[in-house]
């Protein structure tokens, strides 16, 4: 079956827990995404920084982007996947927790994130409906 290091995008980048929503901000939109993950200073996952969490927690709660730490938005334990587990286990994961992104962890390393869109391009056709459907209930 379909592991996670087989179809997840590589190479992703962190923001640092100390740097600012801001810089958050700017560093999706130089590379086009629109999540990162959130490092601590012992380069260890701390959770995932979206730009609707930017959206929501920040400027629609009138705070300055320029002065939240991207560390103040993490919440909980972050949410990963293995490189080696495989897409049903990146489903079970992505439905209970109802994310559509996950960071992959080798080891303790960051090695790459797996999208929705990603699992839903190496599945069948009916589980991608299955996965689609899990994600979007309320």
């Amino acid at each position: 079956m379909t592991t996670a290091r087989e179809i997840m995008t590589e190479g992703a980048e962190c923001i640092g827990s100390e740097e600012t929503v801001l810089e958050a901000a700017k560093k999706m939109t130089r590379m086009g995404v629109g999540a990162l993950p959130i490092c601590g200073t012992d380069d260890r996952l701390k959770g995932m920084l979206t730009d609707r969490h930017i959206v929501v927690k920040v400027l629609g709660s009138g705070k300055n982007p320029a002065e939240v730490k991207a560390g103040e938005l993490a919440q909980g334990e972050a949410v990963t996947i293995g490189a080696d587990d495989d897409a049903a286990e990146i489903m079970r994961t992505m439905s209970e927790h109802q994310v559509r992104r996950l960071p992959v962890i080798d080891g303790h390393r960051l090695v790459g994130i797996v999208a929705q869109a990603d699992v839903a391009r190496a599945l069948p056709d009916p589980q991608v409906g299955d996965l689609l459907q899990a994600l979007s209930a309320d």
